[in-house]
């Protein structure tokens, strides 16, 4: 009999990291895969991503709403698990995947381990800052087996109490697609998102939740630094975490200047091409800490969000002010960097295939201890 295998996946990033995951285990006759699709993909002031994961041809796609206007993170956490729990009761799947940090992510974590189904947690182990770092840890502790991107991860994860046998590191899957070799060409991206520049900077700025009595300032500090910057800049929506209100409003005001092209949300593929070709990325999104290196890219990362989480020199940290942001923008055209490669070799994928194939992995138990020392 088949295994039942459902990924959950609830933004564009996410799903950019587990498609590789999903490719790869499609391909094999003793899986049935199945998507469960919820949070910003399902709205349309982000674009409507779903339908970018219909694109890719999959067939068993669960679409479920679990947001409001108010994006309140518990509001969302509880419908998310009311949802998901209905869904696996009428499934019944063997084995739930989960990625990183989400709300979307402790949901499934949270239905899983008290319903007695495997579950499998893509990239634990990993540091941030604000509350996305209490969620991934929680999940983690949810989950039963962890995929993680490098041994320092998994050091961390045993700090938790995991086992050292529930934790396997394959790398960061979002390199499988990085490195593939299949990626579209940059005139395609340019002709598909109707930029007219080659030079420029991408600029994306998410809500830090700890932080959200200053997000309106903070985002007024970014923008204008956007626009005394005197580049051109591909701007990226933030995620949809609470403040987001303020950093859109924000980023309207540049929609009709010309030397700045504003898009919701675009896709994976397409936006590992933007970075490949830009001269910099600025703000504080993960991409900058964990893809930009891949591709020898300057990051000038903005404030608190990314707290803790890398150690990499090459990276310039500024505060949120105006002057600070537009001198780090300088400071990185100034940068000649080589790619590092720091969270795996591009065949994640592969690697998760092979442990999912085999008896020990099915046989983990549900029942988790903590290790101690």
């Amino acid at each position: 009999m088949k295994k039942k295998i459902v990924f959950l996946t609830g933004t564009r990033a996410d799903f950019g990291k587990l498609k590789s995951l999903i490719e790869v285990a499609k391909t094999d006759a003793r899986f049935e895969v199945h998507i469960f699709a919820t949070g910003m993909h399902m709205d349309l002031k982000y674009g409507f991503t779903v339908i970018e994961i219909e694109k890719c041809g999959y067939n068993n796609i669960y679409k479920y709403i679990n947001q409001d206007n108010e994006s309140l993170m518990d509001i969302t956490l509880a419908r998310t698990i009311d949802g998901f729990a209905k869904y696996i009761h009428l499934f019944k799947p063997d084995l739930i995947v989960v990625h990183g940090d989400r709300v979307e992510a402790l949901a499934g974590a949270t239905v899983g381990a008290l319903n007695n189904i495997l579950v499998a947690h893509i990239e634990g182990g990993e540091l941030s800052g604000t509350v996305d770092e209490l969620i991934r840890h929680a999940v983690s502790k949810l989950s039963h087996t962890h995929f993680v991107a490098n041994d320092d991860a998994k050091k961390r994860l045993m700090q938790m109490g995991e086992m050292d046998k529930s934790i396997y590191v394959i790398g960061s899957p979002d390199m499988d697609v990085m490195l593939s070799g299949n990626l579209p060409s940059w005139e395609s991206v340019k002709i598909n998102y109707e930029i007219s520049f080659n030079d420029f900077g991408i600029a994306m700025f998410h809500p830090v939740t700890t932080e959200i009595d200053k997000m309106d300032f903070y985002a007024e500090q970014f923008v204008a630094a956007l626009e005394k910057a005197n580049k051109n800049f591909i701007v990226i929506y933030p995620n949809n975490d609470k403040g987001s209100e303020f950093i859109v409003a924000k980023f309207k005001r540049l929609i009709n200047k010309p030397q700045f092209r504003l898009f919701p949300s675009v896709r994976f593929e397409n936006f590992l091409v933007m970075m490949k070709n830009a001269k910099f990325i600025v703000g504080n999104s993960s991409a900058g800490i964990r893809e930009a290196p891949y591709y020898g890219l300057p990051t000038v990362n903005v404030g608190t969000r990314q707290s803790g989480r890398t150690n990499n020199p090459d990276i310039i940290h500024t505060g949120y002010s105006t002057t600070e942001i537009v001198n780090g923008i300088h400071q990185s055209l100034q940068k000649k960097l080589l790619p590092q490669h720091l969270f795996g070799d591009g065949k994640s994928n592969a690697k998760f295939l092979g442990i999912i194939q085999s008896d020990e992995f099915w046989n983990t138990s549900k029942q988790k201890q903590f290790k101690d020392g």
